[in-house]
């Protein structure tokens, strides 16, 4: 019986040598709802605009939001307030807030506050901080009370980054009585409140440092305020003398603001 004849392929050239170079695939057209680049072209109206418009997808009105942390002005508070209890997007309006110079943001921020609940209100207590308003400092220390501990911890570290001698009262009751793990966050607050102090209030910032040096507080923020101490020099006149340190920390002291003689 005849064998049926064998196909056979024609010669390939050889790769890299009189060979065509292989034309990469053309890239994928970006659907127009997800061009990023082109709302990132946009004028602040436009902008304005595709966070209103309720038919703007999640990733629209989030591109319009970081935009406006550049160029958003009065204009722009109000409609990225709105989406501060959004669950997707609330943390795109705060970025888009955060830098906006306008004082209405305060409000805006503030009115917000009692309206949400969990990390949405985490993260508007944070941006609170970080835009340093002492008009908040009421509220936000009843939240340092709060039975959610993130809330409470991100109140405690708000009230230290708006600082000043109404925050660093708050703090200093808050250490007399928050627990575990409010507590340490308190502690740092204040650290960074007593800092925040030392150019104009130099002596209420000393006296928050030596209660934080106390035996009770957190090691690394103990050290800290004792560092500090060290290097204050002797304690003002009048001021109230506090106990030595103890340990590793009283052999290094000759500063004589803790009662240890130079």
């Amino acid at each position: 019986m005849p064998q049926a004849p064998v196909q056979t392929q024609p010669p390939q050239p050889a790769a890299g040598r009189g060979a065509a170079p292989a034309q990469p695939a053309p890239s994928p057209k970006v659907p127009p709802e997800f061009d990023g680049l082109a709302i990132w072209k946009m004028e602040p109206a436009k902008l304005l605009a595709l966070v209103k418009d309720p038919n703007s997808t999640v990733f629209q009105k989030a591109i319009a939001c970081k935009k406006l942390a550049f160029v958003g002005n009065k204009d722009a508070v109000q409609p990225m307030a709105a989406l501060l209890g959004h669950p997707q997007l609330s943390c795109y309006a705060r970025f888009g807030l955060e830098p906006n110079p306008d004082p209405s943001v305060d409000d805006a921020l503030r009115a917000a506050l009692p309206k949400l609940k969990g990390r949405q209100q985490v993260g508007v207590i944070t941006t609170i901080g970080v835009r340093k308003d002492a008009k908040a400092l009421d509220a936000l220390t009843k939240l340092i009370d709060d039975s959610d501990p993130e809330i409470a911890q991100a109140a405690s570290a708000s009230v230290g980054m708006i600082g000043g001698l109404q925050a660093s009262k708050v703090l200093r009751a808050a250490l007399d009585r928050t627990k575990l793990p409010v507590f340490p966050v308190v502690a740092r607050a204040a650290l960074l409140c007593a800092e925040g102090l030392m150019p104009a209030n130099r002596t209420q910032g000393l006296e928050l440092y030596a209660h934080l040096s106390g035996s009770t507080m957190p090691e690394p923020v103990r050290r800290a305020a004792l560092r500090v101490l060290n290097a204050a020099g002797p304690a003002p006149a009048g001021m109230k003398q506090y106990p030595p340190p103890t340990g590793e920390a009283a052999d290094k002291d000759h500063s004589g603001f803790l009662g240890r003689g130079r």
